[in-house]
């Protein structure tokens, strides 16, 4: 790896690209520190500090720490990332999108659409979030983060058009990674957010840690066992093998060759964990709404302050089933069987069209269960280490917002692992390339 990189940046071509990523990522980081007009800090400094390890911690991770400033790219590059789910969602449904997918120059027309539906799941994420985080307030309560939004139009406006403008702002820059620098824009953005936050929340877990020995020695073990189970379970692939059959025109014979489909353990990447940790945060928010009572208080303290074992089991139960759907959707969405008889291939001992459409299916079913359980668990390490805390330090009150698991969080990991992956091999493909282009001199 460390060669590789020398050999890069011993190339003009493959060194400005480097240099320009670098720059458009202080850029991000910059951007990520003007905050939004009209942000009470106090009310939003209560929340960051009763909700730090939960949902609200894992999107400011995921952001750079846009949220933790409240940032005009708070919401960062995921109402894109929301459309472009959306719309893979919609293709196999709408058959009008599945036949312009299908078209010449289709693709492009659909990303155009996704920025097109980028802007309204800014303005709705924009609202929703200062709305959750005005719910999760200290104690509870409801405290807004900035005062009179939704009363006064002036100022509500000003800060739905900012935040919106900071998405798209955020999108461009990832945009430009991907045709000037080293690509995979959007990508790399979420990942540079990750690494500016996780020293800070590290050093954060040793100052407010009362055994920080234990619980930095506990982090170190944590994230180098994660990180060989993300990479073995990331590379894994199952391969399914292909036959095509003989062609013969004039004289020439065609076809004959024997390929294989990688089908991929976890195609679905974090996917599934974002959706999950979106989702089960809903039961507090619902819960603030309606007079307070024991349901409700327990509702609260379980899903609001992310505790106790209904959290992390319907967390884990989440994880794993939107890691069935979602592949079943990727699956669909491929078509695999319909292109394998276009181009006259078939499975050995499965019957082209229709019957190959299902023997994929649950090939893939059963090696997405290995999958599905894997990110389960990623999703509910933090919990565990809250059930180790309580075991070793029984006499001590743990804090529960933030162990040694949560300062990079399961889909973080995921994201680190998978954007240093993809970009080593773009760089390995730009460095073969160049070589090739030697020889050839």
């Amino acid at each position: 790896m460390i060669e590789a990189l020398r050999n890069a940046l011993r190339l003009a071509d493959v060194r400005n690209k480097l240099l320009i990523t670098g720059l458009i990522l202080v850029i991000y980081q910059f951007a990520a520190h003007v905050p939004v007009v009209g942000v009470d800090r106090t009310a939003l400094q209560q929340v960051l500090e009763s909700n730090s390890g939960g949902f609200i911690g894992v999107l400011n991770l995921l952001s750079g720490g846009a949220v933790q400033n409240f940032s005009v790219i708070a919401n960062g590059v995921y109402p894109y990332i929301t459309a472009s789910i959306i719309f893979q969602l919609l293709i196999p449904i709408v058959p009008a999108l599945e036949q312009m997918q299908r078209e010449p120059g289709g693709q492009e027309r659909l990303q155009r659409y996704q920025y097109y539906l980028a802007i309204p799941m800014a303005i709705l994420q924009s609202v929703g979030q200062i709305q959750i985080f005005s719910s999760l307030g200290s104690g509870g309560t409801f405290t807004p983060i900035i005062p009179n939004f939704g009363i006064d139009p002036v100022l509500t406006v000003a800060v739905v058009v900012t935040m919106t403008a900071g998405t798209m702002f955020a999108i461009w820059l990832g945009e430009l990674i991907t045709e000037q620098g080293i690509g995979n824009g959007l990508s790399i953005i979420i990942f540079s957010g990750i690494v500016a936050q996780a020293p800070g929340r590290l050093i954060q877990l040793a100052n407010s840690s009362t055994h920080a020995p234990f619980d930095l020695g506990l982090f170190v073990v944590i994230t180098v066992l994660s990180l060989v189970a993300i990479i073995f379970i990331q590379e894994g692939v199952r391969r399914v093998p292909v036959q095509y059959g003989k062609r013969v025109r004039g004289r020439k014979q065609y076809g004959g060759a024997s390929s294989h489909i990688p089908m991929r353990v976890n195609p679905v990447g974090m996917i599934p964990l974002i959706f999950a940790q979106s989702i089960i945060t809903f039961p507090a928010i619902i819960a603030n709404l309606f007079p307070e009572g024991a349901v409700g208080d327990y509702i609260t303290n379980t899903f609001g302050q992310q505790n106790g074992l209904g959290y992390w089991l319907t967390f884990f139960l989440l994880v794993v089933g939107f890691t069935f759907l979602y592949t079943d959707i990727m699956v669909l969405n491929q078509n695999l069987a319909e292109q394998l008889q276009r181009n006259g291939g078939f499975i050995p001992g499965i019957r082209p069209g229709k019957r190959t459409q299902e023997y994929i299916q649950n090939v893939t079913r059963r090696i997405t269960l290995v999958g599905a359980l894997f990110l389960g668990v990623i999703a509910i390490v933090p919990g565990l280490v809250q059930v180790l805390n309580g075991f070793v330090f029984p006499a001590e009150t743990v804090n529960t917002q933030l162990n040694a698991a949560s300062v990079l969080s399961g889909s973080g990991l995921i994201i680190v692992v998978g954007v240093v992956i993809d970009t080593m091999r773009q760089l390995e493909a730009q460095l073969v390339m160049r070589n090739y282009e030697g020889f050839m001199r």
